[in-house]
């Protein structure tokens, strides 16, 4: 069977396109009605999203997706990753041993030294090192494509993601789900909402996971709580409190390696670290609180203050990178290890205030968005290492904390005690002034313009070296966007916007470095078929980036930021009814992301020439989902499953090493054996292919995970 993006596409080209033309006409075909899949009706308490405004999906000269609950749900997901598998636009990155989430929008990662950011209700909050996220306290995950520098300031140039989370109604309610899956995995997730009064209502959820792996000797243990409580203080006010706290311990895990370029000599299974080091430990500790207040039906107001508080320890045994210490490149079996040991804290704290509303002028009318955030982040990071000699002194296998990748023994040899490489405090502040107008300048056309400007200070001090060193930036953000409606079922776009992203660090002057820049242009088509049963968005998009950190002095292994490089590509999505109970989520996109210059690289200091594709970021992707929900014997069937279509990748930057394409399937059947009772039977990686989702090295590749199984039941009450 032939799965590739391109045989998708093409499956039945004319009627899509027959379908796109018919957009501009009033006569759009009806799907008859039918029986839908049930749903949880979920009432808000009525705040609103910051920095979105009040914009239907036509409006916006950007492409977005949204991954509901429902869609969540059917995916089987329970952590962001397997989230926004889901998008086809994003790819994975090197996940830091499996200790945060790292992925790419549109071909482009942040700071590899970091989690990838992503946006909790509006607010920065990704950043840090709470491990990764799982999504028991979230109802839905937003994929904000293309560069959104002009309203949320500094952040990644492919795009940014945004979680909204799971908030208090005035109507009790509530769920507890038990599961139970392979490789001794078990979980408890619970979800309970309720009034206080007629003005106050709170929510509480809640995770539980102890779960083995298909990885020897790994096991991770995790829990967490997300309560939160809503107030009406009058008929215009509202206040929202939200608790985060969590705590996860989880073994540093490098994945398997390949030798000679080949992947699959050792089993997925195989560990290569020491389990003697034990697990990291990952807390999370954040507050948010967020006001809002209508002042008439065209204008209000939001304030809101977020601090986060994340830590993470503990001691990890990883192969060797470096070739002159490296055994396995001589003998081909044993691995040249290092022990390390981190203890890393972050401190996050983010205040904001906007003004939305909408005014006539000039006989057009406009919808204004302004207002004012601050933020700092504070980065302190303690790390040791403990190293092998150079080959040439020919090191004993003690020394190399050596271990046979055939034939694996733990605890050869006694652990090393590492001494210190880094001690340092970084310190980011802030703030930010922000301005959209979109201007309807006829009942078809409407423009957006707007523009941000950021006064941006960061200190590190290294405390080791007993050094601190002082920047400050200064930066305009602009945007601008239009829309055309040729009828209400369609809409084209175009938008162009510039971006910026901090870097994190010094060069060997001391000095910090200028920020990552990039400019984005995006053009394309929203539409809605079957009389709004499905939505679509096709698009086309340019990004170029420069100012990357690479090295600049191979000899002294110095940074600059004066690397390139460049994103272009085509996306599909698609998601909605296609027939009665049956629903499609399908997404596809074309990402060709490459160097712009020759420079050396960052983590190795060798030369990676103009053109060399990015890490990790395949050329084709492609997610789908189908669900169908019936009734049977009066109760509710629900049934479906998907595929993950991931095309070849760059495995690192100094070698020709490539990650395999690969093509996963999922399925699932839900009966609902009462009104308050469902079973569930989840199945992933359904043919149990062998896969690897993402690399930093030809010597740390992360594993698919075999064929797994999962059974969970929901009590609703």
């Amino acid at each position: 069977m032939k799965n590739s993006p391109r045989a998708a596409l093409s499956l039945r080209p004319s009627s899509l396109l027959a379908s796109l033309v018919a957009l501009a006409f009033p006569a759009v075909a009806q799907v008859a009605p039918g029986a839908t899949a049930p749903q949880d009706t979920i009432t808000i308490t009525g705040t609103r999203q910051a920095y979105q405004g009040d914009f239907k999906r036509l409006e916006t000269p950007q492409a977005e997706q949204s991954l509901d609950a429902q869609t969540l749900r059917a995916s089987g997901a329970v952590d962001l990753n397997q989230a926004l598998d889901l998008s086809a636009s994003v790819a994975r990155q090197n996940n830091f041993g499996g200790l945060w989430n790292a992925f790419a929008l549109r071909g482009f990662v942040g700071d590899e030294n970091l989690p990838s950011n992503y946006l909790v209700n509006g607010f920065n909050a990704g950043r840090g090192f709470g491990g990764p996220r799982d999504l028991s306290g979230i109802e839905s995950v937003d994929v904000l494509k293309g560069p959104r520098a002009a309203l949320f300031g500094r952040g990644e140039p492919g795009g940014t993601v945004n979680l909204v989370t799971k908030r208090p109604t005035f109507k009790t309610a509530g769920e507890l789900r038990l599961s139970a899956g392979s490789f001794e995995t078990t979980r408890a997730d619970a979800d309970w909402t309720t009034p206080l009064s007629d003005a106050v209502a709170v929510r509480l959820v809640g995770f539980f996971e102890d779960a083995g792996s298909f990885r020897d000797t790994v096991e991770t243990r995790k829990y967490g709580a997300s309560p939160s409580l809503a107030w009406r203080i009058g008929a215009n006010s509202r206040l929202v409190y939200e608790l985060e706290v969590s705590h996860q311990e989880i073994p540093f895990d490098r994945g398997v390696l390949a030798t000679n370029g080949e992947l699959g000599r050792i089993p997925e299974s195989r560990f290569l670290g020491e389990p003697g080091d034990g697990p990291l430990k990952a807390d999370v500790r954040g507050h948010q609180l967020e006001f809002q207040h209508d002042f008439s039906r065209d204008w209000n107001a939001l304030v809101g203050f977020t601090t986060r508080k994340t830590s993470l320890e503990g001691f990890s045994t990883e192969a060797e990178l470096t070739a002159n210490r490296q055994r396995l490149l001589v003998d081909g079996q044993t691995l040249t290890r290092q022990r390390r040991f981190r203890d890393y804290d972050a401190n996050y704290q983010v205040v904001r205030g906007e003004l939305n509303g909408r005014f006539q002028l000039a006989g057009l009318q406009h919808r204004l968005i302004v207002g004012v955030d601050a933020d700092r982040f504070e980065n302190d990071q303690v790390f040791l290492r403990a190293r092998a000699p150079t080959l040439a002194s020919n090191p004993t296998l003690t020394q190399l904390q050596a271990i046979n990748i055939f034939n694996p023994v733990y605890g050869s040899y006694p652990l090393p005690t590492p001494t210190s490489l880094t001690n340092r405090v970084e310190t980011q502040k802030s703030v930010g002034v922000f301005a959209q107008d979109q201007i309807h300048l006829s009942q078809r056309f409407q423009l957006r313009i707007g523009a941000r400007f950021d006064d941006y200070q960061q200190r590190l001090h290294d405390r080791a070296a007993n050094r601190v060193s002082e920047q400050k930036e200064r930066q305009v953000s602009p945007q601008l966007g239009f829309v055309f409606q040729p009828s209400d079922a369609l809409a084209l776009y175009a938008t162009y916007g510039e971006n910026f992203r901090p870097l994190s660090g010094a060069d060997a002057r001391g000095n910090g470095f200028e920020p990552n820049q990039s400019t984005a242009v995006e053009a394309g088509m929203k539409f809605s078929l079957a009389g709004g049963a499905i939505d679509g968005t096709l698009a086309v998009f340019r990004v170029e980036q420069k100012n990357i950190l690479v090295v600049d002095d191979p000899s002294a292994f110095t940074l600059a930021a004066i690397g390139k490089a460049k994103s272009q590509g085509l996306e599909l999505d698609l998601n909605g009814e296609i027939a009665p109970g049956l629903s499609l989520w399908a997404s596809y996109a074309y990402v060709d992301a490459k160097t712009a210059n020759t420079f050396n690289d960052a983590n190795f200091g060798a030369p990676v020439p103009a053109g060399t594709r990015l890490l990790n970021v395949p050329e084709h992707s492609l997610s789908l989902q189908l669900v169908k929900s019936m009734p049977v014997a009066g109760r509710g069937l629900q049934f479906g499953g998907g595929l993950v279509h991931v095309g070849q990748r760059a495995g690192e930057f100094i070698t020709n090493f490539k990650l395999p394409a690969y093509t996963v399937a999922r399925a699932f059947v839900a009966h609902e054996l009462t009104k308050t009772a469902t079973l569930r039977l989840d199945v992933d990686n359904l043919f149990d292919k062998a896969y690897y989702t993402n690399s930093f090295s030809a010597l740390w590749v992360q594993p698919g995970t075999p064929r797994s199984a999962r059974v969970s039941a929901a009590f609703k009450f």
